[in-house]
């Protein structure tokens, strides 16, 4: 059985260059750094960086700026909260299954976590029924993380990430980096009770996969299981404009709603249409984790 998380680290060598590859890394580790923990060595400035960080003398010294690192005194957990429902085998805006996406998300986010001493958990699930999986630090441990996710089809359990959020709040008790790997969900009061409770103790990063486009030039025909559904979708709102604009008017009520939530809590967050975005917003996702903090 081949590897998903070496499918993903070459992915992300094909999509990132080595500059850029730094930079993920840089970010990733400033979530868990800051100038009240031990210093840990010197790295050349990077714009964006905090300029109370530079050390001036050893910049005088080298001639080029560089910022101080500090590292925590003990590892961090991450752990990554999934929709493993059956939406996530739909396709995604860019065309792609919307699994292959969060897979090629938490691989890369899962894979910066692993390299930095940090341990890996998951809850996923389906419907009312949650799984969890505890936190360790090996790559072999996150490769069964992203086989979970990978496993996500059109004959699973409906999608209900509120109900994961609420085992998480239910069971988390030590401080911990959640990242929400989230398909379309609607802001409505049970997300917004459960994601103020989360916030209040735990870091939040939100990764949302982008729905297919229904109605439009840029609308995803149907291929695989499902293909015959989801044409006769596109069909009805092809021959009914009305209908077409309702919906596309729902769809943007829809994120509008949890822009505005998670903006209201301060929870950074992104959106990925195909696995070729996630490299790039990945990387600006914790930089404005970083910024806000």
């Amino acid at each position: 059985m081949a590897s998903l998380l070496l499918a993903v680290k070459s992915k992300m060598y094909i999509f990132a260059h080595r500059r850029a590859r730094g930079l993920l890394e840089g970010e990733y580790a400033s979530i868990f750094r800051g100038r009240s923990l031990d210093f840990e060595d010197l790295r050349a400035y990077v714009p964006g960086d905090d300029v109370r960080d530079i050390d001036w003398k050893a910049t005088a010294r080298t001639g080029a700026p560089l910022i101080k690192r500090y590292v925590a005194i003990r590892r961090q957990q991450v752990l990554f909260v999934a929709d493993t429902g059956r939406n996530m085998a739909a396709a995604a805006l860019g065309g792609e299954p919307k699994k292959d996406i969060a897979v090629m998300a938490m691989g890369i986010i899962g894979s910066l976590a692993v390299g930095h001493g940090d341990s890996v958990a998951l809850v996923h699930g389906h419907g009312d029924r949650s799984e969890s999986l505890p936190a360790k630090g090996t790559e072999g441990h996150l490769e069964r993380l992203l086989r979970c996710m990978d496993a996500v089809d059109l004959d699973r359990g409906p999608s209900e990430l509120c109900a994961r959020l609420e085992h998480v709040a239910l069971h988390t008790r030590q401080r911990t980096l959640l990242v929400v790997l989230a398909d379309d969900v609607a802001a409505d009061a049970r997300l917004a009770t459960v994601l103020r409770r989360l916030a209040a103790q735990h870091e939040i990063l939100w990764v949302q996969v982008a729905d297919a486009a229904l109605a439009g030039p840029g609308a995803v025909h149907g291929t695989g299981v499902g293909a015959a559904e989801l044409d006769t979708v596109h069909l009805l709102l092809a021959q009914d404009p009305e209908l077409a604009a309702s919906y596309a008017a729902a769809v943007e009520e829809r994120t509008r709603g949890i822009e505005a939530l998670l903006a209201s809590l301060g929870i950074a967050s992104t959106t990925l249409a195909s696995t070729h975005d996630v490299v790039g917003k990945v990387f600006a996702l914790l930089e404005r984790h970083r910024r806000a903090r």
